[in-house]
C-alpha cells in the first residue's frame, strides 16, 4: 500500500513517553489485544524453515508462497526503507467450545475465525488508524499488512514478543492462547525491539496428536497438503479419497490443533463484536447448505471470508461432510448434485451418495 508520511513532525519533549509507549497505548485503545516491536529483519531459522517447506512441496497449490519467497523471508526485500516492524494481535478466542459441533453429523463445522466478518477487513481498518497516528505524530513512513502480502507474520510476531510459534506452527500467546489474528506495520521509525518470547510448549504434543489427517510429520513442521484448512479452503480439485473420512463434518477450515492447546485456558473471549460468531454459522445444517446456488451462496456469505472460495468449492466440502455423516436422510441432498455443472461437485456428490447407500 502507499507510504504515509508527514512533512513536519513535531518534536517530542524530553518528558514525553517514548514512541513505543505512545504507539502501544494507541494500539490498545484501537482494540488490539497484543502489540510488540521488532527490527525489520528475520533470523536464519525463519528463512531456513520457509526454504525447507517450499523445497518439500508442502505448500501444495499455494504457489504465491514460492513466487515471493525472498520478500517473505526478508522484510527489507519487500520494502528497503523499513527499519522496524510493529506486530499487532487481535484476539478471536471463542466464548464456547469451538469443537462442539463436530459431534453433530447432520451439521457443518466452520472454523471459528470464519463465523462472522472477514478478519482482513477488521484488522486492516485498525492498522490504518494506527498507521495514520505514526505518520502524524512522528513523521514516519508506514506500510500495513494483513496476511495477503508476502510477510512472515508468525516469525515477526514471535520476534516482537507476542508469543512463540508452537509445534502446530501457529503463534501461541501466554495471554491469548492460539487465538490471535496478526497484522504488521512496517515503518521507517526506529523503535526499541521487545525481547522475543521463549518457547513454552515443553513436552506437550496435544496439537500434533489432535490433527485428524496427521498433517504434522514432526513438531514445528506442517504438511499443508494434508491439512484440512488447506484442503477445504485453498485446494480446488477433488480432495483425495484417503483423507475424506478423516475430515468429518469440517466444511471450512479446522481448529483442532488450535483448540486443544493448554495455553488457551488463559484466553478470555475475544472482544471485537464484528468477529462474534453469527448464530447461523455456528452449526449450519448440511442439507440446507447443499442446496445453495451461486447467488444464494454469495448472499449468505457476504462479508465473510468464506465467500472467497466460491460456491463450488464450498459445496464440495459440504458433500464430503454429508458422505461422512452416516445419515441416510441426507442421501437425497447428495443425489441431487450428481449432475452438477461443476465436475468436482458432481464427483463429491457421487462419492457421498455411495457412502450413504453403503
Amino acid at each position: 500500500m502507499p507510504v504515509l508520511s508527514s512533512t513536519a513532525p513535531p518534536h517530542p519533549k524530553p518528558s514525553d513517553p517514548s514512541p513505543a509507549a505512545l504507539i502501544r497505548d494507541r494500539a490498545l485503545a484501537l482494540g488490539f489485544d497484543a502489540v510488540g516491536f521488532a527490527r525489520a529483519a528475520l533470523g536464519p531459522q525463519a528463512r531456513e524453515r520457509l526454504a525447507a517447506f517450499l523445497a518439500a512441496g508442502s505448500h501444495g497449490e499455494m504457489s504465491w508462497l514460492a513466487e515471493r519467497a525472498e520478500q517473505r523471508s526478508q522484510p527489507r526485500a519487500l520494502w528497503p526503507e523499513a527499519v522496524s516492524v510493529i506486530a499487532l494481535g487481535l484476539s478471536y478466542a471463542p466464548a464456547d467450545d469451538p469443537l462442539a459441533s463436530l459431534g453433530r453429523r447432520d451439521r457443518g463445522t466452520i472454523s471459528v475465525y470464519a463465523r462472522n466478518r472477514d478478519y482482513h477487513d477488521v484488522v486492516k481498518g485498525k492498522l490504518k488508524h494506527l498507521a495514520q497516528f505514526l505518520a502524524a505524530r512522528f513523521g514516519a513512513g508506514v506500510k500495513v499488512f494483513v496476511d495477503t502480502a508476502p510477510v512472515m507474520e508468525k516469525p515477526l510476531a514471535a520476534a516482537a514478543g507476542l508469543g512463540w510459534q508452537g509445534k502446530h506452527t501457529n503463534l501461541v500467546s501466554r495471554a491469548h492462547g492460539s487465538w490471535l489474528f496478526l497484522g504488521e506495520i512496517y515503518t521507517t521509525l526506529a523503535l526499541e525491539p521487545d525481547p522475543p518470547h521463549a518457547d513454552r510448549c515443553g513436552s506437550c504434543t496435544r496439537c500434533l496428536n489432535a490433527c485428524p489427517t496427521d498433517a504434522f510429520p514432526a513438531p514445528y513442521r506442517l504438511e499443508a497438503t494434508r491439512c484440512i484448512s488447506y484442503l477445504t479452503i485453498e485446494y480446488r480439485g477433488p480432495i483425495p479419497h484417503a483423507l475424506r473420512p478423516s475430515m468429518g463434518n469440517r466444511i471450512y477450515g479446522c481448529d483442532d490443533c488450535l483448540a486443544v492447546c493448554p495455553w488457551n485456558r488463559f484466553a478470555a473471549a475475544g472482544r471485537e463484536a464484528k468477529l462474534a460468531a453469527r448464530a447461523d454459522l455456528a452449526a449450519p445444517a448440511l442439507a440446507e447448505l447443499a442446496r445453495l446456488d451461486d447467488a444464494g451462496f454469495r448472499a449468505r456469505f457476504a462479508g465473510s471470508p468464506i465467500k472467497r472460495i466460491g460456491r463450488d468449492r464450498f459445496v464440495r466440502n459440504v458433500l464430503i461432510a454429508i458422505g461422512n455423516s452416516g445419515d441416510p436422510a441426507l442421501r437425497p441432498a447428495a443425489e441431487g448434485l450428481r449432475n452438477d455443472p461443476d465436475p468436482v461437485v458432481a464427483e463429491a456428490a457421487a462419492w457421498a451418495a455411495g457412502r450413504l447407500a453403503a
